[in-house]
């Protein structure tokens, strides 16, 4: 019996982030991209959100190598995380090596880890699959996608992608080589499906360029622009007509510097000698001739934007009159956030240009007019849409069956579930561990629904402690009981109702005394119920009780 080609998402599917695919086939695995994801609302105390990697661990023997599209986050966040358990050689463009060695020493993992650097038009052998690098278009430099040979057929997986025909800098995506693909016959592309609700085509990067240079034309005032720190190329249009315009320009925010440093020694940036100076020797120069880039674009409370605005940054306060350019579009869920910090620049004066104004933003992920373009190149036998969440994968699936596709060749699958691809068939079958881990500070995974629940419910509701001294031959109360409350009501105007909650806790020890109830848990749930009870019907509140019992 021949053997099957697997393909298993870890994450990436029915959510935006935590991107990581499994390919298996016999004994070799390989894996694409390992990205984190950034926590809901109500994951009180989250810092990051990284895939089930158990699977992973339990095979860790048969991974033949770590292949990364490009350097986003929710592509390479969790690679760290991964490398505690798994070793297995990185494989990866230069400008996507550099971030991941900075985020590898950082965790002081650089040294164990082999991280080889590859070039579109490449290939890497790895146990039964052969991987092909393919340039593409995205909104940071070096993307590509991988042409995945193997046994039973070649699988396409564009990875996070654009058409871009005048790119800063990289050249247009290879079209050519997706087409050649096509011709020589896919089993299966798995494609981007974030801007999938789109129509038409995503505008070119070029095309901010030329919204910068009538902002910058005329302007006697400070210049401050936000974008996302890995958009190389964002950067290198605002230091290129910032140096036009005679300005020198300062970098603040630790992921904006380290993404120029990267860029710089990598020669993705060329800044003009002189024009680049510290944040400290801005204060010498008239206003005319400053522009400051900075991170906060989705503002983040601790970025260097935010911090200007609520003038907690050390060095650069937000003064009347400053044109604050903010050169990106608010990740959905972050609108809040961007309003609080937009808000907070108009009340100091400052002249705030966003994207709804101006063409200050283009996506990095194709429309789909170009999703239809990779699929007429492509032509493949079977379609999987990935990188999106329900209402993405179902519209991307609509798009195909436009394109002729037949309905049966298509797979939209889940986080966990095992798709099977031969050469004339697949289909979905069985499912292994996937989900969702939880980083809180040094903690990985400690942190579970339980206590996410225990932490909403306190966020919501607040807690009472009571604490009781009861003799422990007779049980009768010797002192208490004592209410202690956090996050429910404030004690001082409301001592009536503590006393009434005194009252309610020792009626419940007293019934538990009566009943000849000799054992202390049995007592604390009484003492629980009863106070639950007493108070919703009272303030129609739930907050947490926790009954402490001191036997005496």
């Amino acid at each position: 019996m021949a053997e099957k080609l697997k393909i298993i998402s870890l994450g990436g599917l029915n959510e935006i982030g935590k991107n990581v695919t499994v390919y298996e086939y016999g004994g070799d695995m390989i894996v694409v991209d390992v990205g984190m994801g950034f926590p809901d609302d109500d994951m009180y105390g989250i810092d990051v959100v990284i895939p089930d990697f158990s699977y992973l661990i339990k095979n860790r023997d048969r991974i033949r190598g770590i292949f990364l599209t490009h350097g986003h986050e929710d592509h390479i966040g969790s690679l760290p995380y991964l490398l505690r358990d798994v070793q297995a050689p990185i494989y990866a463009t230069r400008m996507t090596a550099g971030l991941v060695k900075l985020k590898l020493e950082e965790h002081r993992l650089l040294d164990k880890t082999k991280l080889i650097t590859c070039e579109a038009g490449e290939t890497v052998k790895a146990g039964k699959f052969t991987v092909e690098f393919i340039h593409v278009n995205h909104s940071i430099a070096d993307a590509v996608s991988f042409a995945i040979k193997t046994p039973v057929g070649v699988c396409v997986h564009t990875g996070d992608f654009k058409i871009d025909p005048t790119p800063v800098s990289g050249g247009m995506i290879d079209l050519a080589r997706f087409g050649q693909l096509g011709k020589e016959g896919v089993l299966a592309l798995l494609s981007d499906s974030t801007n999938v609700e789109r129509p038409g085509f995503t505008k070119s990067e070029k095309s901010v360029g030329e919204s910068f240079e009538g902002l910058f034309r005329g302007c006697e005032e400070r210049i401050i622009v936000t974008t996302f720190a890995s958009n190389v190329d964002r950067m290198q249009q605002i230091i290129s007509v910032a140096a036009k315009y005679g300005r020198k320009v300062a970098v603040t925010g630790r992921s904006m510097e380290n993404a120029i440093k990267v860029s710089t020694e990598l020669g993705y940036m060329q800044i003009p000698a002189g024009v680049l100076v510290d944040v400290n020797h801005l204060k010498s120069l008239p206003k005319n001739k400053i522009c400051i880039i900075t991170t906060g674009s989705q503002g983040e409370t601790m970025s260097a934007l935010s911090r200007m605005a609520f003038s907690t940054h050390k060095q650069v306060d937000i003064q009347a009159g400053d044109r604050v350019i903010i050169s990106a579009s608010a990740i959905p869920g972050n609108e809040n956030s961007v309003g609080a910090v937009v808000n907070e620049l108009y009340r100091k004066g400052a002249d705030v240009v966003n994207e709804r104004e101006r063409a200050l933003h283009v996506s990095g992920h194709a429309c789909q007019d170009e999703l239809k373009i990779i699929h007429a190149l492509i032509k493949p036998k079977f379609f999987i849409p990935v990188h999106g969440e329900q209402r993405h994968l179902k519209t991307h699936a609509k798009l195909a069956r436009e394109m002729g596709m037949e309905p049966n060749n298509i797979i939209i699958s889940d986080i966990g579930k095992v798709i099977e691809l031969t050469p004339t068939s697949a289909k979905l079958n069985g499912s292994v561990p996937a989900g969702r881990v939880f980083v809180d500070g040094y903690g990985v995974g400690d942190v579970g629904a339980v206590v996410l629940r225990d932490r909403k419910h306190l966020a919501e509701d607040g807690m009472i402690v009571v604490v009781a001294s009861m003799s422990g031959e007779d049980g009768s109360l010797i002192s208490g009981p004592d209410i202690i409350t956090r996050g429910f009501v404030y004690v001082k105007e409301s001592e009536g109702l503590m006393e009434e909650l005194r009252l309610v806790a020792v009626a419940a020890i007293q019934e538990c005394r009566d009943q000849r109830v000799k054992d202390w848990s049995a007592i604390k749930s009484q003492i629980k119920n009863d106070l639950s009870n007493f108070l919703y019907k009272k303030t129609k509140r739930n907050p947490m009780i926790l009954p402490v019992i001191m036997e005496v």
